[in-house]
């Protein structure tokens, strides 16, 4: 975990203070709080996967069906 010191004004302090949650460090604090905001910024993350776009195109609706009748087929 990297360790970085940052100098924040006493209405920053306060803000990060009052939204800490019950037993919550300040680190952890600031933390959930850098994330919560660069999440709202940034809009979610893409997957980390990459779909080949190929196969039935009902797949995501009908994919329990198509699974099954592979195991059916063993």
């Amino acid at each position: 975990m990297a360790r970085r010191t940052i100098n924040l004004p006493d209405s920053v302090e306060r803000i990060a203070r009052e939204a800490a949650e019950s037993g919550e460090s300040f680190s952890a604090t600031v933390s959930r709080l850098i994330v919560q905001g660069a999440e709202r910024t940034n809009g979610p993350k893409p997957p980390s996967y990459v779909g080949a776009g190929e196969g039935p195109s009902d797949l995501g609706l009908r994919a329990e069906h198509y699974l099954q009748t592979l195991v059916s087929a063993r």
